[in-house]
């Protein structure tokens, strides 16, 4: 599965989840059997190169998240202290992020 996160660094690293807004770039993450098999970056999350993206992750739960989820995208909100790339993904594996919502 494809996860797609805004960060604010092409150094994933060290980069963390920023706003729509505010990224530098995303980075898109292939996710099979609980590990990060890759992570590819990207311009925007409409530019990922992959054949589907099936969640993103938002820094908050105020970004417009209408897009995503005309596209068929699960939209997952982080919650406070899940800031890296590896604590986001640590979090998705355990189910600890919220869902948007209306």
């Amino acid at each position: 599965m494809n996860i797609a996160i805004p960060v604010n660094s092409n150094d994933f690293k060290t980069a963390r989840i920023t706003t729509i807004l505010d990224a530098k770039c995303w980075a898109i993450i292939e996710f099979d059997q609980g590990v990060i098999q890759n992570i590819k970056e990207a311009p925007t999350w409409q530019e990922h190169n992959t054949d589907w993206l099936d969640f993103v992750v938002l820094e908050n739960r105020y970004e417009n998240i209408l897009d995503f989820m005309n596209e068929g995208i699960v939209v997952l909100v982080r919650r406070e202290g899940q800031d890296t790339i590896d604590e986001i993904i640590e979090a998705f594996k355990f189910k600890e992020l919220d869902e948007a919502g209306f």
